[in-house]
């Protein structure tokens, strides 16, 4: 018992280290670096903070703000090994919270000005070593609560980690359409992740068919009423940012994909819960046709959709909070704000998302009622 302990804390430790390595390949790809840039060309460089020389507040389009002048020790990068100036405060807008002291990790942005000149700029801070931690923290928790059947489930979450990175976003990139990518990379996502914690069951099947019905309501919902809506897919200033860059995508279709994929972690929930309720009320009551198992599992599901539709609502609204906060301060009539394409679409994700929800208790209780009642109790 200790030997399988200490096992699967081994396991999930390399998982702990092979999620954080996906993590930090999304944000870490650049182009490699050359000392010598054209004009206008910039690359990425990791620094030390060796020394802050001055310090003060200095006004910014009319905004109080705090101003520093540091040393750097650039640490990664065609300037490795090199000791620079900074100023940091004067390009734009700052804040307390980015203020640094000797020896913080930073990102420096080194761009080739149109004279041939260097210029730096310091974005923001490394924080590879705090998420990191996180991630050990994470996962330590999950096999605590959750041993073997923990290490099935962060393996699930690598997994659908590498179908983010490795095929649904290079796809996009690609130029296939988002929709469809992000149909196909959820299949795999869930039917792997499903199978691998829960095992080749009745009520797995179950899951992954509601999970797909539900996702397919989804999908049609938001194609209906994105079009209806007459939104771009450019509400987010990082569609545009994709454009500016020059990457050719399909902005509305990359607004589709995410609905889905964000109502996705939700929607696996849904239809595990309802799925496992019922298959337990079939044991638990043998007696009971699968009328009575669905009337009994929609009890349960109105519960559950209550808190998840609650939950959904609360996460974009979490996200969306400094928008919400800019709307505030910037007061026009409500009309005017929800009609305004940013806000639009996040109207559209959650309740879109919501009513794929909705739609999977229904679903899946009636699949795991019909299918429970023609199985033995024994193999479920």
């Amino acid at each position: 018992m200790l030997r399988s302990n200490r096992l699967w804390w081994i396991v999930g430790g390399l998982i702990a280290l092979l999620i954080f390595a996906a993590l930090v390949a999304i944000g870490g790809r650049q182009a490699p670096a050359n000392s010598l840039l054209a004009p206008g060309e910039s690359e990425m460089l990791r620094a030390r903070v060796v020394d802050v020389l001055e310090e003060g507040t200095i006004d910014q389009a009319g905004i109080e703000q705090p101003y520093q002048r540091l040393r750097l020790r650039i640490t990664s990068g065609s300037l490795a090994g090199q000791e620079v100036e900074v100023e940091h405060g004067v390009l734009g807008l700052s804040s307390q919270a980015l203020t640094f002291r000797p020896d913080d990790r930073v990102i420096v942005e080194r761009t080739a000005t149109l004279d041939g000149a260097d210029l730096l700029l310091i974005t923001d801070f490394v924080r590879t070593g705090p998420l990191l931690w996180l991630t050990l923290l994470f996962v330590a928790a999950t096999l605590a609560l959750s041993g073997w059947q923990g290490v099935r489930s962060l393996l699930g979450m690598a997994a659908s980690i590498l179908v983010i990175v490795g095929f649904i976003v290079p796809q996009i990139l690609a130029g296939h359409n988002p929709l469809l990518v992000a149909i196909l990379g959820s299949t795999v996502m869930m039917g792997f992740s499903l199978y691998l914690v829960y095992g080749w069951r009745p009520k797995t099947h179950v899951a992954v068919a509601g999970l797909l019905l539900s996702l397919v309501v989804t999908g049609f919902l938001a194609i209906w009423f994105v079009d209806w809506a007459r939104l771009s897919g450019f509400g987010a200033e990082e569609a545009g940012f994709l454009q500016v860059a020059g990457v050719q995508v399909d902005a509305q279709g990359l607004l589709l994909a995410g609905i889905l994929i964000g109502t996705l972690g939700a929607l696996d929930d849904i239809a595990v819960g309802q799925a496992s309720a019922i298959f337990e009320l079939s044991k638990a009551n043998p007696g009971l046709n699968w009328q009575g198992l669905l009337r009994h599992g929609m009890v349960i599901g109105r519960d559950h959709i209550a808190a998840m539709v609650n939950t959904l609502l609360l996460a974009y609204a979490g996200a969306a909070l400094p928008l919400l906060l800019m709307f505030s301060v910037f007061a026009e009539p409500l009309g005017t704000t929800i009609n305004r394409a940013i806000i639009s679409e996040e109207i559209v994700r959650t309740l879109v998302g919501s009513l794929g929800l909705l739609a999977g208790v229904p679903l899946t209780s009636l699949i795991a009622a019909l299918v429970a009642r023609a199985k033995a109790p024994s193999t479920s």
